[in-house]
């Protein structure tokens, strides 16, 4: 098996046609046809079929399509490392938005900082197609909020948010004390996440468990828009502190939550160890490292270190 049959089998699957590959290549159709085909006669197992649009991978096509990817990147990583006799390559980080508002800009400062030679890819989207990314082999390293235990992954807990009120601070129903329990805001208007959204699981079950029900007026799967809604006195929402860091505060009430299960873990997910990189062992390192720093110079809000 050569590195040259690996790249125009996953850049077939890519464009779903030999033809389109073999123009993207540089080679005769011909010629990427034989390739592929003695690829398969290698692995003893079909890795295309053809339809009428095309030809789309079959499931072993599939899964090895996902480890075809991550070969190739180890192989340009390693090209690269040996041409600077530095550390190298890429790294794609996933990072959804109220965490990507606090960590990204530090994570790409220190990044650039320990690892210059380093590619850098950082994807803001939720926690739910962050996973599906890191399953499909696109991402390197993601923070996500729960996890499937069936997955093979290296999970490692990272820190836990406590959850706030936030609302325009003239807005009718607001809590005035210090801090607030779930059962006193069944009246106020909340601006939320839909149901799928880890955040809701959490608010839900955190009422759930207070025994009361949320006063949901609004349903918005968008960190911004959602602010938006919010800082226009729409209603109020009950988000981590993070949520507000691209924010003005001082329109702002910040209340938090005392319920004891209103809080949300952040865990640092990655693909195992033996698939990575070292680029992304290193990266893995460095956003473990940073968030630490965040959180002890009190630049994430509500935010804990996970104990060991």
């Amino acid at each position: 098996m050569e590195l040259r049959q690996l790249r125009y089998f996953v850049r077939v699957v890519e464009l779903g046609s030999f033809s389109q590959a073999a123009a993207s290549l540089g080679v005769v159709t011909s010629a990427l046809s034989q390739q592929v085909s003695k690829l398969e006669g290698e692995l003893s197992t079909r890795l295309l079929q053809r339809v009428s649009t095309g030809v789309r991978p079959t499931d072993a096509g599939l899964a090895f399509w996902r480890q075809a990817q991550l070969a190739l990147r180890h192989a340009d990583d390693a090209v690269l490392a040996a041409q600077t006799a530095r550390l190298s390559g890429h790294v794609s980080v996933g990072l959804p938005p109220s965490t990507a508002s606090v960590l990204g800009l530090p994570l790409m400062r220190a990044m650039r900082e320990r690892y210059p030679e380093v590619r850098l890819h950082l994807v803001e989207s939720l926690s739910g197609h962050l996973a599906q990314m890191l399953n499909a082999r696109q991402l390197d390293l993601a923070v996500l909020f729960q996890v499937d235990a069936a997955r093979r992954w290296s999970v490692q807990p990272l820190l836990e948010e406590r959850l706030f009120v936030i609302g325009e601070r003239s807005l009718a129903g607001l809590p005035g004390g210090r801090s607030a329990r779930l059962a006193s805001l069944t009246e106020l208007p909340l601006v939320l996440p839909s149901a799928p959204h880890n955040l809701r699981s959490v608010v839900d079950a955190a009422f759930v468990r207070a025994k009361c029900v949320p006063r949901v007026v609004i349903e918005i799967d968008g960190l911004a828009l959602l602010m938006d809604a919010v800082a226009a006195g729409l209603g109020a929402t009950i988000q981590p502190g993070a949520a507000v860091s691209r924010l003005r505060r001082e329109d702002l009430a910040l209340i938090p939550v005392s319920d004891a299960h209103a809080r949300r873990p952040n865990l640092l997910v990655s693909l195992s160890d033996d698939e990575l990189s070292p680029a992304a062992l290193a990266a893995r390192v460095v956003m473990a490292d940073v968030a630490r720093q965040l959180v002890e110079q009190g630049r994430w809000a509500g935010a804990s270190l996970h104990e060991s």
